[in-house]
């Protein structure tokens, strides 16, 4: 039998023979209906389809495999790990209420963690309490190590460097051994100047020497008139020799500077300052200052932030003399009439004689107010900052809402100040909060001062003076850098090893690092 099909595919004739006779059958095949272009599109479809099954197939041999669960939602597999976290959810909601039994042991970390559950075949709700109690644990231990990194940074701000102890040392040896550390301050033919208005004066009290020289110097090398800037340092009787020598030694020409102790103030006698007398020797009031710090303290129901607040409220430096002295400046300097007070933490980056052209508007007090600024926790200080509201005579006598000011660069007009009670206004207060235990205020000297200069204080440009370098490590270098005055007030100033980093440079430039004294001292080494 033979088959031929025909050039056009449309008909096959089948031939066979038999006995020598040859039969034909003509088949003819219905007409092709299906077109290339169909074709095309077919093979198209088929060709972004096949890839979806190959991955489909993988994707359930993988299952197989594996027996995990690996098909996307759209396959209909995420109900089963939609209905794990419900679950999970349940478990953790209900173990939140549970109690952590003491006594149960906790493994020491995630590695034994695991490991335990393997052995163990811990159920939903015991995996969590387990879980419950190793993050008890970290909290704890976690806030047991913020208060006491908190109280050892107190500890480091309240006590004084080897390096600045060493450099006072030896600048008292100098002061008996050499003449040229003794000689006069400033010399016989300037002490006129320590009496001109005409001049710009500078007040700086402080029983730090090495803080004394960075305030002296960067005030000098920022200012334009350097040759009218008159320094009065005052500083306490254990320090004055080593102060005097590092100024006679190293005098910053041409500005004229002075060195007093409080020892040489023939006004600051126990007459004048009673209450300052019984401020350092009360001793409800040493004990606060220089006792335990923790004692009364629940550390449990405080807040790290309000820890720290506390234990800066209890730094010594708050019943010292020093500290309490610029309350006094119209006495102390009778013949000034309008002076600038600095902190012995600040460094001047602008120089500040427009300051004595500011119009105080017959205020006493020029300072910048600290309720309001980009930085939150240094510019958000009011009165409830600092006072104890839940005592009466607090209460019915402040508003807690009022603006608080900033010591530490403040312009003083003498003149208006000796026409007001300030002072008198003072003492009461520092006695009524002797009286009271010390309940009325934490803060050493601002609180009072904030009370005696109500109405005396004339807000100034923010610019000249910016605060909290030695708060938080966060500050905006480039605000320093534009600032007139940065002040490191907080614990971490820059001469201490807790000092920060990115912000020492500002302080550190004003160092002589070169002065054979400091040398010898190794100081910030």
């Amino acid at each position: 039998m033979q088959l031929q099909f025909s050039p056009s595919m449309r008909s096959i004739t089948i031939s066979s023979s038999s006995n020598g006779f040859f039969d034909f059958m003509k088949v003819k095949i219905a007409a092709r209906h299906i077109s290339y272009r169909t074709l095309f599109h077919a093979v198209l479809i088929l060709a972004c389809f096949l890839p979806f099954v190959f991955i489909v197939t993988a994707l359930v041999t993988l299952e197989d495999c594996l027996g995990r669960r690996l098909g996307p939602k759209l396959l209909g597999r995420g109900e089963d790990s939609g209905r794990l976290v419900n679950e999970l959810y349940k478990t953790l909601n209900h173990v939140s209420s549970v109690q952590v039994p003491n006594d149960l042991k906790l493994p020491e970390n995630f590695t034994q963690l695991v490991t335990e559950m393997k052995d163990n075949k811990y159920d939903a709700n015991e995996f969590a309490v387990i879980l419950k109690g190793m993050m008890e644990r970290s909290e704890k231990e976690i806030r047991e190590s913020k208060f006491a990194e908190l109280m050892n940074k107190h500890f480091a701000a309240s006590s004084v460097p080897k390096g600045i102890h060493c450099l006072s040392l030896r600048l008292t040896d100098e002061y008996s051994s050499n003449a040229h550390a003794r000689r006069q301050l400033p010399s016989p033919e300037f002490l006129p100047v320590l009496s001109d208005n005409s001049y710009y004066h500078f007040i700086l009290s402080t029983d730090n020497i090495l803080a004394a020289s960075v305030v002296v110097t960067s005030a000098v090398q920022s200012s334009l008139k350097p040759d009218r800037i008159v320094f009065h340092v005052i500083t306490d009787k254990k320090t004055y020799a080593g102060m005097h020598s590092w100024f006679a030694l190293n005098p910053n020409s041409p500005a004229i500077i002075e060195v007093k102790g409080v020892h040489q103030f023939d006004w600051l006698t126990r007459d004048n300052v009673p209450v300052l007398e019984a401020v350092e020797n009360h001793y409800g009031v040493r004990n606060y200052y220089h006792g335990n710090h923790v004692a009364g303290a629940n550390l449990n129901d405080i807040t790290p932030r309000f820890f720290a607040s506390k234990l800066q409220a209890r730094s010594p430096k708050y019943i010292s003399l020093l500290n309490h002295i610029r309350i006094y400046l119209p006495e102390l300097f009778p013949n000034l009439d309008k002076v600038v007070f600095l902190d012995d933490d600040i460094v001047i980056q602008r120089d500040l004689s427009p300051l004595w052209e500011v119009d105080l508007r017959g205020k006493v007090n020029g300072a910048v107010e600290t309720c309001k600024g980009d930085d939150t926790w240094v510019m958000s200080k009011r009165f409830r900052t600092y006072f104890n509201f839940s005592q009466p005579l607090i209460s019915n006598n402040l508003d807690p809402d009022e603006c608080a000011w900033a010591y530490g660069m403040n312009i003083f007009d003498l003149r208006a100040w000796r026409r007001t009670d300030i002072r008198k206004t003072y003492h009461t207060w520092l006695k009524e909060n002797l009286k009271s235990n010390l309940t009325l205020w934490r803060l050493g000297t601002l609180p009072p001062a904030l009370i005696a200069f109500r109405g005396h204080v004339q807000p100034i440009d923010p610019s000249w003076h910016m605060l909290g370098l030695g708060y938080q490590n966060n500050t905006s270098v480039e605000n320093v850098k534009k600032a007139a005055v940065i002040h490191y007030n907080g614990q971490s100033k820059p001469w201490l090893e807790i000092g920060f980093e990115h912000l020492r440079p500002f302080w550190s430039k004003y160092v002589n690092y070169s002065n054979e004294f400091v040398k010898s001292c190794h100081i910030l080494e």
